[in-house]
């Protein structure tokens, strides 16, 4: 039997809309003859807005709803941000497909007043916007002199609070930036030396119910080879630290021929402490690799950080 009608679950959001919107007009584009329709959910994440997302706690935040979609039979697809999608999913779903990525790396968007600015010199103080502990723990630990506050709220919404002057910077994903049409606001991208980016970031995850083959063979027409296995490899040191997308673990991975680098790191919140290292080898070893660097951090003492970051951000703590 032939499919002829897919049904997408994907976030509220514009960010979010704009990707789904760019994943149903590819497959319309690959397979003509089907109907695609989209449902737009807010999620736990989406609606929770005056509490940082770290105390909210991150299992499932961005996706619960859309995955429950799919498992009652209401969605056939759901497209995350694969940096929002656990490394656990629930009994019956599956991650389909990955697409190609956009630029992985954390930006900095100054304030009007602040152009003249780069991140390595910015004024002693300067209050700098971010909402993730990844991004926090490595610039506090490069840059212990400025002042971060959380920021939360879609990519306009913080926009118009730096341009209103609550922020001297921000710190946002190039790769949504650039979606939304602002990568012009991109003042500096941040080198990887600095600020290792999230698992999966700049990537779309596509998932899907896993009892259910004929969608799988549709949506695998988006994936992008060098993309996922580097993504696996990402995902699989991720797992293996048994972090989520709101603790401070930070991935680049490079492949070159046939060998796949994965750099990793783990920082307390502080920034006086950040443990790096980097494994390589074949790309068909992706997931021995991110688990093989994962083991590598925790004898170097990463399982003892995470364990005092879980417990200092426990949403009842």
């Amino acid at each position: 039997m032939t499919l002829d009608q897919l049904r997408i679950a994907s976030r509220r959001s514009q960010l979010a809309m704009v990707q789904t919107n760019w994943v149903k007009s590819e497959l319309e584009l690959a397979h003509p003859n089907l109907s695609i329709s989209i449902e737009a959910i807010a999620t736990q994440g989406d609606k929770i807005l005056d509490v940082a997302l770290a105390k909210i706690g991150d299992k499932g935040l961005f996706t619960k709803e859309l995955e429950a979609q799919m498992l009652v039979d209401q969605a056939d697809i759901a497209v995350h941000s694969l940096k929002d999608l656990p490394t656990h999913l629930p009994e019956g779903l599956m991650l389909g497909c990955i697409t190609e990525r956009e630029d992985p790396a954390d930006a900095l968007v100054v304030s009007p007043k602040n152009i003249q600015y780069s991140l390595e010199t910015l004024p002693k103080g300067s209050v700098v916007g971010t909402s993730s502990l990844r991004r926090l723990a490595q610039l506090r630990y490069h840059y212990p002199s400025l002042n971060f506050k959380d920021v939360r709220g879609n990519v306009i919404t913080r926009l118009e609070k730096l341009d209103s002057g609550e922020y001297d910077c921000l710190i946002l994903a190039a790769a949504g930036l650039t979606r939304l049409g602002f990568a012009d606001r991109i003042h500096q991208i941040i080198p990887s030396e600095i600020s290792l980016h999230a698992v999966g970031q700049g990537a779309l995850g596509i998932e899907c119910v896993q009892s259910k083959p004929d969608v799988l063979k549709l949506i695998k027409v988006l994936e992008h080879t060098p993309t996922s296995t580097r993504c696996i490899a990402e995902r699989s040191f991720l797992r293996e630290l048994e972090g989520g997308c709101q603790v401070p673990i930070g991935v680049n991975t490079s492949i070159n021929g046939n060998e796949l680098t994965l750099t990793g790191m783990v920082a307390s919140l502080d920034g006086k402490r950040l443990i790096r290292d980097h494994k390589k080898g074949s790309v068909e070893s992706a997931e021995t690799i991110g688990k093989d660097l994962a083991d590598n951090l925790k004898s170097q003492g990463a399982g003892e950080i995470l364990a005092e970051i879980f417990e200092a951000v426990r949403p009842d703590s």
